[in-house]
């Protein structure tokens, strides 16, 4: 349950109520931004989800998949399975850490040059998607998407 501080107060009459399904509307929004990553990102043979895990990879380093999954806000299994392409791919490798128990993902040096390529592609998708959603709405909706993702760190946190 939400502390106090969480709970929003009641809306009044004259305030716009949500109508429709949230989960819903965001999942067609992220269709269409999917679907629009993808078709840039095609040339270079990769998925939208594909050049994320390179890039979280190429900027963060070597790091454990447990690790990965967190800073991605992705859970293992499903981390797991989007691994599975590039390490046959050769573009990312998994490898024993520390200890005989820990693994560590690691950008091949084929991964950073695709993504190299890919960025390209990728920063032509987000010029394309803010000129056709105007930057204006882009900015905001960030801010908003930040703050739910904020809102709900605060609970699994709490």
């Amino acid at each position: 349950m939400p502390s106090a501080a969480h709970v929003s107060p009641p809306l009044t009459d004259a305030e716009e109520r949500p109508v429709g399904c949230t989960n819903f509307k965001l999942r067609q929004l992220t269709r269409r931004v999917t679907q629009h990553y993808d078709h840039h990102l095609a040339a270079v043979g990769l998925r939208s989800t594909q050049y994320s895990l390179l890039s979280h990879v190429d900027l963060l380093g070597p790091l454990a998949p447990g690790e990965l999954a967190r800073r991605m806000d992705m859970d293992a299994s499903t981390l797991s399975r989007n691994l599975q392409p590039l390490v046959a791919a050769g573009w990312l490798l998994v490898e024993g850490g520390a200890d005989a128990r820990s693994r560590v993902v690691i950008l091949t040096d084929a991964g950073r040059d695709l993504r190299r390529r890919a960025k390209r592609h990728w920063k032509a998708a987000q010029e394309a998607l803010n000129r056709q959603l105007e930057p204006a709405t882009v900015v905001a909706l960030h801010r908003l998407l930040d703050e739910g993702l904020a809102a709900f760190h605060a609970t699994d946190a709490g």
